[in-house]
């Protein structure tokens, strides 16, 4: 079947608008890179389409725009050469033939015009080269000059010109042969490998910002392992994640041995990954054990130890984030609480364990309470059937609690019934040492199981609390 077949089983008319305009104007233009690929692995098609134009891209863009029904905004971008239009639920991006080359202390290239080889020859992979002709002559013939299809058939990543000098040129390239090997579960061909992992230090000269979006992609594929493993074994992932890098390998000390907690993180990440999309979950369950390396002890009478890993891996996020240029948002203190509680569930799996407990888990893992237990959930790595079904027994009775604690007393991102101002009002206070002492008494009472989350009693520990500090209403007539 003819990729033109094709295009009209996709329904997807703006290859006739493009034919025209090649017609009319004796131009040959052809569609290549991501949408090829993914329409010949059968995958759902990308939203964005990228036209090369044997000439000035940005002229026949505006040619299309003239011809389509609703007359579309054309967008120029003049400094990469390029314009986009949005039409038929699609981002369709022109860009003229161009050929590329760098500099030694920059990945942006010096650009040229060039024809269909040219633009072919500087694209990073073989299954990316791929285009199809959109021309009146030989309309929807599969130009293929570094054997891609045989590429995709084999489900490898392979450059199409000297790896060396491709990972040289624009060291991102190396970010996404490892990003398109976790989306597309292909290998990395071996001299491409061995090029990465020679070049690995050429990321400093990319942008954390791009690095890190590319690491994202891996992340959110749906085994990220795939591509975590790929970073570790080429050298890329020590260059901006060395922390994650220093949790590998296993210590043995009078004959006791801790787990190898590098790969027992990535085995996490891949379990998360099979019960949720959310970026930031998955990068708690990346982050929740990085506090282990630098806490790691060995104690003669119970072997080897992580004391405080929690706290100090929280300590550990932010500065991790920070150096990432990654925002320190409200995603860095989600990341950080998960970490941060990531072994307290553990503690409260014994059925002697008092309600006190888990109102503590609730409220201060507030709403992320049942990411919580998710990550807790994929912390299980055992290869024992039998144990793994008994921890998550262990944890099922935890959410059961946990459900059995919030409905009786509300606990999930309470506050205290009485406020600071009622307290400063009551005693004719400004804020002081004093409100607070107060209020956090009231707190911890309530979740201490000491009285109920309700006002009336709240209020009546207020005034136990403000006779233990000297303090009088300053209204007489204040109902004590």
């Amino acid at each position: 079947m003819q990729f033109q077949n094709h295009l009209e089983a996709l329904q997807n008319p703006i290859f006739s608008f493009i034919e025209k305009v090649c017609v009319t104007e004796e131009v040959d233009a052809y569609v290549i890179g991501g949408f090829v690929r993914d329409h010949l692995l059968n995958r759902n098609l990308p939203k964005d389409i990228d036209i090369v134009v044997i000439g000035d891209g940005i002229a026949f863009a505006n040619k299309v725009a003239t011809l389509l029904p609703e007359r579309p905004k054309v967008s120029v971008f003049k400094r990469f050469g390029t314009a986009m239009i949005r039409a038929f639920e699609a981002e369709i991006e022109f860009v003229g033939a161009r050929k590329e080359s760098y500099s030694s202390d920059s990945r942006k290239p010096y650009v040229e015009n060039g024809n269909l080889a040219d633009d072919q020859k500087r694209r990073d992979f073989t299954i990316n080269a791929l285009a199809i002709q959109l021309g009146q002559t030989n309309y929807g013939q599969l130009l293929d000059p570094f054997q891609g299809r045989n590429d995709l058939d084999n489900r490898v990543i392979r450059t199409p010109l000297d790896p060396n000098i491709t990972f040289k040129d624009d060291p991102l390239r190396m970010m996404r042969a490892v990003r398109f090997s976790s989306q597309l579960h292909f290998s990395i061909e071996a001299r491409s490998k061995s090029a990465i992992q020679q070049n690995a230090d050429r990321l400093a000269i990319v942008s954390n910002e791009r690095t890190i979006d590319e690491f994202h992609k891996i992340m959110l594929s749906d085994q990220p392992s795939i591509g975590l493993k790929n970073l570790y074994e080429t050298g890329l992932l020590v260059q901006f994640l060395p922390e994650l890098v220093n949790l590998k390998g296993v210590d043995v000390i009078k004959g006791q041995k801790h787990k190898d907690n590098f790969w027992h993180t990535l085995q996490v990440v891949d379990n998360i990954s099979e019960n949720t999309d959310k970026l930031w979950l998955r990068w708690a369950a990346l982050l929740h054990d990085i506090g282990k390396a630098p806490t790691k002890r060995f104690d003669k009478k119970i072997g080897w130890t992580f004391h405080g890993h929690e706290l100090v891996g929280k300590k550990m996020v932010k500065k991790l984030f920070k150096r990432l240029k990654m925002p320190l948002n409200d995603n860095l203190q989600y990341v950080q609480k998960l970490v941060m509680l990531s072994s307290r569930p553990i503690a409260i799996v014994d059925d002697e364990v008092t309600d006190n407990a888990v109102r503590r888990l609730i409220y201060d893992a507030g709403n992320d309470i049942d990411d919580l237990m998710t990550l807790c959930e994929a912390d299980i790595t055992t290869a024992n059937p039998a144990r793994k079904q008994r921890y998550l027994q262990n944890f099922k009775r935890v959410r059961e609690k946990i459900v059995e604690v919030e409905e009786r007393d509300h606990i999930r991102n309470f506050q205290p019934p009485v406020s600071g101002n009622e307290i400063m009002e009551t005693f004719g206070l400004s804020p002081c040492r004093e409100v607070g002492l107060i209020k956090q008494a009231i707190k911890d009472a309530i979740l201490e199981g000491e009285i109920p989350n309700e006002y009336e009693t709240a209020k009546k520990k207020m005034f136990d609390e403000a006779e233990k500090l000297n303090l009088k209403p300053a209204n007489k007539d204040a109902d004590v």
